[in-house]
């Protein structure tokens, strides 16, 4: 289910990270090779995923929170606001906002979203998918509020889903129009 999560990251380490060993925050322009603690994180990172993968096909909703809270507020290479370094934190934070939305913990997923939103202001990929699981959330809420007879309420979170993933639509149409030859 995750897997995706885990390729993302390798083709993070591999593909798109270029840093300065010098500098950890140098423009990715220089083509460098990515440094060894830039590596650590990803890998450190792709390891934690793996892990929360076991603790979720357990059901262990607590084992996999604290796998995926360790990305988080583990160490960090040098340059924590490098690229790589947000988009995999932002990963993460959508990826315990969906699972802590499926256990209904409605708060703490948005929180999560909001943090995630926060490190990656630029439009692109993830930004939207933060969106993406933003509506995600609103939506299992509103089906939540629904059952418990809040019509108003299930109403009211059912149109900041639609937003959401329009929102999100619209930055990964951006995304793909941006990456279109010719542009």
């Amino acid at each position: 289910m995750r897997r995706g999560a885990c390729a993302l990251l390798l083709a993070l380490a591999l593909g798109g990270c270029r840093k300065a060993a010098s500098d950890p925050c140098a423009d990715a322009e220089g083509g460098a090779p990515v440094g060894p603690a830039l590596l650590a994180f990803l890998s450190r990172s792709r390891a934690a995923h793996h892990r929360a993968d076991a603790f979720e096909e357990r059901n262990d909703l607590k084992g996999t929170e604290v796998e995926l809270d360790a990305v988080i507020h583990g160490p960090k290479p040098a340059c924590p606001s490098a690229a790589e370094v947000r988009e995999v934190l932002a990963d993460t934070h959508a990826r315990l906002g969906d699972l802590q939305s499926r256990h209904g913990d409605f708060a703490a997923a948005l929180a999560n979203v909001e943090q995630g939103l926060a490190l990656v202001p630029e439009q692109g990929y993830f930004r939207g998918h933060l969106f993406e699981i933003r509506g995600l959330v609103e939506e299992r809420q509103s089906k939540a509020l629904a059952g418990r007879g809040d019509i108003a309420g299930a109403v009211s979170a059912e149109e900041r889903a639609l937003a959401a993933f329009q929102e999100a639509m619209r930055i990964q149409s951006e995304v793909i129009e941006k990456a279109a030859p010719g542009r």
